[in-house]
Parts: structure tokens; sequence; C-alpha cells
């Protein structure tokens, strides 16, 4: 007889391993079903081995700064096995961080590929023998691969992907990044510091295009500082060997062609969801996701999913909220998802965080916002940390001063970004920031600045009205 439970997870990301433990805590019979390492993408090839070599280089870049400050070092080397070793081990805790929370939960695990079939009923194929389980709800959170575009000669030369790309054998003397989204930028950094020769191909106008314009031309300023050749309105035409590189045809937005020579190279260009789990069921689709509600119910009854494969943000903490969302609305407790205030984070250095709308966003849909910015070179903080470039910006509702976005460039600002999230879930204006007392010095008090200039302004001119 099939195992049956109450909620099942098809997924171990995320998404799916929060979901599975938010359904064990409402005391539901619970299983998960994960056909590689439980914590999916983020853990094992995305988020946390790129923000472990994202430190290496923070460190590299900070020994080389300090010989200016009287800090000198002698010889800098590097050691790619070590650094990989150390990023194993990081990855290693938390898996057994999350099988921990797993059996806390008495959440039972089955390692194997899970595909949905009619009634309720997932088959597990396994190496050694098939299993069928059956649930009473099912929560599809299976994620995401990386999109590789039909670019002609792709397939004739060897490539990576930001799931093949820590597996490098050696530092490349050049790489080229095909990509300039979120991924390809941090990668830029590495390799960067590493000293390999970086060229970033991206066929938008700009780098991180979904992100403020100012932030995204600082972003290219200082990349460039670092080496990296740039390449933006340009797009790859083909791909070819030229003896043991690679050689990149392109074209720029002029039409004009140009050439690079790369020993590495990584296609970044995004992701699109997995749905091998649900290829023999009729889901409605919203493009090439899966359309689900603000409950995270599929319009199958009793299917619900969460994550990459349901699109929208693509980020961690999102795929994990919507699983807290579907495994409390499995388990009968209402609850709706809230996209109002999902923060941001790229982990260049320096780094970029935002929530809510860039400038230009808010006024596409018609809303009437100011925005003030203090730049980092005014920071005391910033200063002495010899990391001035950078600065925090904020959109505001004209009529009442209620913050509608935040974007920041600088150190530690992905964890500072929380500071103006929490301001916007409770609808925070920009005075009360601005009352707020901050610690000095800090990074975090160029939010509470460019809140005080925009009092200050608004004094001023009432004053001179």
């Amino acid at each position: 007889m099939n195992k049956t439970y109450d909620i099942a997870v098809i997924g171990g990301g995320p998404g799916g391993y929060i979901a599975a433990f938010q359904a064990a805590e409402n005391g539901k019979k619970v299983a998960i079903i994960e056909s590689d390492f439980l914590g999916g993408t983020c853990l094992n090839r995305g988020c946390i081995p790129s923000k472990t070599l994202l430190k290496h280089a923070e460190i590299i870049e900070s020994i080389e700064k300090a010989n200016n400050w009287g800090i000198e070092t002698g010889t800098l080397t590097f050691s790619l096995q070590k650094m990989k070793k150390r990023k194993d081990d990081v990855i290693q805790r938390l898996r057994n961080g999350i099988a921990f929370l797993m059996k806390k939960g008495q959440v039972d695990v089955f390692e194997g590929f899970g595909m949905l079939e009619d009634n309720n009923q997932i088959k597990i194929l396994q190496e050694e023998k098939d299993e069928v389980i059956h649930a009473e709800k099912i929560i599809i959170a299976t994620g995401s691969t990386p999109v590789v575009p039909p670019i002609p000669g792709l397939n004739d030369v060897h490539f990576d992907t930001s799931d093949t790309i820590f597996e490098l054998p050696h530092i490349p003397e050049s790489i080229t990044i095909i990509g300039g989204g979120v991924i390809g930028v941090e990668f830029a950094c590495i390799f960067a510091s590493l000293k390999s020769k970086v060229t970033v191909i991206e066929m938008s106008d700009r780098l991180v295009p979904g992100e403020d314009l100012e932030a995204s031309k600082l972003l290219e300023k200082v990349l460039k500082k670092k080496g990296v050749q740039i390449f933006v309105s340009t797009k790859v035409e083909k791909v070819k060997k030229a003896g043991d590189l690679k050689s990149i045809v392109c074209t720029d937005k002029l039409g004009k062609e140009l050439t690079v020579e790369t020993e590495s190279l990584l296609i970044s260009v995004g992701r699109r969801p997995n749905l091998s789990a649900v290829a023999n069921q009729s889901l409605q689709m919203n493009g090439p996701f899966i359309k689900v509600n603000k409950k995270m119910e599929t319009n199958l009854p009793n299917v619900y999913a969460v994550g990459d494969v349901v699109g929208g943000y693509q980020l961690a903490h999102v795929a994990s909220a919507e699983g807290i969302v579907a495994a409390n609305n499995a388990s009968g407790k209402a609850d709706l998802i809230d996209y109002k205030v999902v923060p941001r984070c790229i982990y260049t250095l320096p780094e970029i965080a935002s929530v809510g709308m860039t400038e230009a966003e808010a006024l596409q849909i018609g809303l009437t916002v100011r925005t003030e910015k203090f730049d980092l070179s005014g920071s005391g903080k910033a200063l002495a940390l010899g990391e001035t470039e950078g600065f925090t910006k904020i959109v505001y509702d004209e009529k009442y001063g209620e913050i509608i976005g935040v974007t920041m460039v600088g150190p530690h600002v992905t964890e500072i970004i929380s500071e103006a999230s929490a301001f916007m879930f409770l609808e925070g204006t920009v005075d009360e920031v601005a009352k707020m007392i901050h610690p000095h010095p800090t990074v975090s008090e160029a939010f509470f600045e460019a809140a005080l200039m925009v009092k200050n302004n608004q004094k001023e001119k009432a004053f001179h009205n």
C-alpha cells in the first residue's frame, strides 16, 4: 500500500523545504521529494556559493586597498582549490541544517525525481526502484534552470552556466560573461578580483536594467575601474573555436561587428521554470510559468506552486514567503501572499540593494513622486572604510511623504535595506525617518541623511513661499 501524507512537497529548495517545515509546524504529516540536494539551486549552485566567493573577492580587494593605508602584506597569492573547499564546507553545514529541520519536523525526505500524477499520486523515480506516494495536498516547488540561448556555434564550444561555473579547474586568464544582469555582474566581480580579464556583453542598454539608472551607471563605472570590459546594447551573433580560445562575434546597436576572444565563457541570460514534475498535468500557465492566485493555488484542486516555477521575482526569500503561504493554505489556515515590500540585493562590490519602485517605475504608473539622494562621499563611516562610491536614494510620495522605494549602493547595504523595507511595510514617511535617531558613524545614516534633506528642503520651500 502507498504511503499517504497530508501534504507532499516536490522540490527541496528555499520554497520547498520552508513549505515542508511550515506544514509540519501546522501539525501535518509531510513528505518532501528532492532529486538532488536539499537547499536547491540557492544553497548548492547559487546564492550561497557565489556569496562565499564574493567574500573572498572582498578580502582580496581590501588587502590591495590596505597597501595604500600603510598595511603591507607582500605578494598576494590565491588557491582556487582552498577557496572551493571553503565554499563546499559552507554548503555542507547549511545542508546539515536543513536536514536537521526536516528531522525536527518529522518530515519524510524522499531522494528521487518526483512526478505529479492523477488522483494526488506522486511517482518518485529512484535509482534502485520507483515509489508512489499519495498526498491530500501537493506543493510544487521545482525551481528553475539556466536559460541557454540558441546562439549559433554555442554547442560546439565548452561553456558554463551559473550551475557549473563553480567547478572550474583553475582561474581562467580571461572570461567572457554573456548577460549583465544580477548573476552576470556578481561573477564579473569575483573573476576581476581573481585577476582574470573579464568581459561582460549585455543586450540591454545598461547593466542590471531592472534597477535604478544611477545605480546601474555607478556599477558600470566601478567595474570598469576594476578592469572589466563592458559592452552594452550588444548582441551575440555567433560563437566559434579559435585555437585554445573561444571567439565571440557580436554586433553593437549601430550594427558594427566586434569580436571577443576568451578562455572561459559563462552564459548568464536568465532562468526558465523547471516544469518536468508536472509535465503530465494540464496546469493553467502564465506565459512559461505556472499560474497561481494569492493563496498560491493552481487551477488543479489541492495543488499549489511556489518559487521560480510561478515566476515573478525569482528570489529565494520570495520563494520562502510563498512556501509559507502555500503550506498554511494547504493546512487549512487562510493566508495570502503580499509582494508590496520585496527587497532585492546584488552582492557586487559595491553592493546594490533596493526595495519598492524606482523613480522611473513610479512615474510610469502615474504616481506623483519626488526623490532625494545622499552620496556616501559625505558619510564619515564610508570614508573610514575607504568605500565612498555609493549613495542612498529615497523615492517618496509628494503629498504625504510616504516612502515608495529606496535604492542603496555601497558597503553592507544588502543588510541595511531591511530598515527601508520596515518603514515601507509600516507605511512610514520621510518625516518619520528624519525623526528617528540613527547611530553615528554608520553607513545606515545615509538613509537618515537623505530623509533629513527632504525635510530641510520642505522647510526652505515653506520659508520662501
